[in-house]
């Protein structure tokens, strides 16, 4: 069950990855100052990747507390 806390905290840390993806290209369309269409275009990509990111941070948590229950 140790090999299953471990792959859910891989899990977990790459979700947090993707957040962290999320703010810096959010950031930089910012500082960029794109036009209002070519804006909503990189948030609507930011937004895929922010939902992507939370979801494997998610199932990455649940792995861990399935590796203790079951541990």
């Amino acid at each position: 069950m140790q090999a299953m806390i471990w792959a859910g905290a891989a899990l977990t840390v790459a979700g947090l990855a993707g957040l962290v993806l999320c703010i810096v290209r959010a950031t930089k369309a910012k500082r960029l100052g794109l036009d209002d269409a070519a804006m909503r275009a990189e948030m609507q990509r930011v937004v895929m990747i922010n939902l992507a990111a939370v979801g494997v941070s998610g199932l990455g948590l649940m792995v861990v507390v399935m590796g203790i229950v079951l541990g």
